[in-house]
């Protein structure tokens, strides 16, 4: 997915927006004005533009008319004040898809931001070639129809939100919300909140209401990632919500009606779980009525270079670099490996190999894993250690939009071990952990 690059002359307001972006799933570029602006999108395709309208240098609806001339056309969201009002009619004129008003809350911006992702950013379709995986895509679309909720198992990293995309995308709700909430990612004292939302004043800290995902889904369809990691009060809260199609906000009065489809997802054996009471087995039952197994790469081997060819494309475009393909060793290489990790290990392997990719094709070496972190390892292999290692992380922090937690799982490295590469670099790289 390309970036979003985010443009203001505040560094607290930049580095919020990132974060906002870091937490909806998006890549975010970060830019202090506009001509930095109109650099950075010369040279990297973008999704779209957040950016503030009062700025010293350029000003947001300067930065829109010289985009619209350098780029084409890109989606803006303006940010704009009160005073300014009038600019952000000019800017929709200009062509900027949205506006928002200052202040703003996150559930506003999130609604403003996948509208306009969902305008105008590409559908990401499932590359296969394999017997198997197209009968499962053949019964997920024959299920798309209905707005019965939907089961999705595998193995991590088999691409089970993008088969819930897929889903989607198919179902009559295609142009209404998809919204995924993570359950292992958020603690279980917050997941509540983050579902279904809660009053000004429902707990301490609770300072405005919290639109939850439920409401934000509503008329679409929500996704509920690695369900089996959510804790057993929720899930009777969930069994309601799901028989009722209606929830209670956090600290609420009255029942708020919802309109949606769910989807879940889990690498779990469910039905276990269920059995061995970790699991509700009323809410099991309720969800697998449409069961649909994501398999794990291994069993598409016909699938592999289709999909290394996908991403090496992908990455090539992201990081601007004129790779155009595999050597037959390299291809070798990819058809042998074991890929526990399934298609996301696929994925980072060949992202990686992008990087360090020297010519115009991929060779064996550039996949190189021998006794340490794997893509820093490859660098052994080259003249000039140090510089290649140094350009490599960077590159790598670049395409996380800093975040040091998503790059170091790139590269096959410790958290640690960023900081104290950048470090020893003399480099203080902005970004979240």
């Amino acid at each position: 997915m390309k970036p979003i690059l985010v443009v203001d002359d505040d560094a607290q307001m930049r580095s919020a927006l990132r974060e906002a972006m870091t937490r909806l799933g998006y890549r975010a570029l970060l830019a202090e004005d506009g001509q930095d602006a109109l650099a950075q999108l010369g040279s990297i395709p973008c999704a779209m533009v957040i950016t503030d309208m009062k700025m010293p240098k350029m000003d947001g609806l300067s930065l829109l008319k010289e985009a619209r001339r350098k780029v084409g056309k890109i989606p803006f969201l303006v940010i704009t004040g009160h005073g300014t009002i009038e600019n952000a009619v000019d800017s929709m004129k200009e062509g900027a898809f949205e506006y928002i008003m200052k202040p703003f809350s996150f559930d506003t911006l999130t609604m403003k931001v996948n509208a306009i992702m969902r305008r105008f950013e590409p559908e990401r379709g499932i590359v296969t070639a394999s017997p198997q995986m197209s009968r499962i895509l053949a019964l997920a679309e024959s299920v798309a129809i209905s707005d019965t909720t939907v089961l999705i198992t595998g193995e991590s990293g088999t691409g089970k939100e993008l088969l819930a995309r897929h889903i989607h995308r198919m179902s009559h709700r295609r142009e209404r919300p998809f919204i995924a909430l993570n359950c292992a990612a958020i603690p279980d004292n917050l997941l509540e909140s983050e579902l279904f939302g809660h009053e000004k004043g429902a707990f301490t800290g609770a300072n405005e209401r919290k639109v939850g995902k439920f409401e934000l889904a509503t008329t679409g369809t929500l996704l509920l990632d690695e369900i089996g990691e959510m804790p057993l009060p929720l899930q009777a809260k969930l069994l309601r919500v799901l028989q009722e199609k209606e929830i209670d906000r956090v600290g609420g009065k009255l029942p708020i009606p919802v309109d949606i489809r769910v989807i879940a997802t889990t690498n779990r054996d469910l039905c276990r779980e269920a059995m061995e009471g970790r699991f509700r087995e009323d809410l099991f039952y309720r969800l697998n009525v449409l069961p649909l197994t994501m398999p794990p790469l291994r069993e598409r081997p016909e699938d592999i270079p289709l999909l290394a060819d996908h991403f090496m494309k992908k990455f090539a475009v992201s990081f601007g670099k004129e790779v155009t393909g595999f050597t037959d060793a390299a291809l070798e290489f990819l058809s042998a490996a074991a890929w526990r990790g399934n298609i996301r290990e696929l994925e980072n392997t060949v992202q990686r190999a992008v990087l360090l990719c020297a010519g115009g094709l991929i060779e064996a070496g550039d996949f190189y894993i021998e006794d340490s972190g794997p893509a820093l390892r490859s660098l052994k292999q080259a003249g000039n250690i140090r510089e290649m290692e140094k350009e490599l992380i960077l590159s790598t922090l670049t395409g996380t939009g800093g975040n040091k937690t998503k790059a170091a799982k790139i590269l096959g490295v410790s958290v640690r071990t960023i900081r104290n590469k950048l470090h020893g670099y003399g480099k203080d790289f902005p970004g979240s952990e």
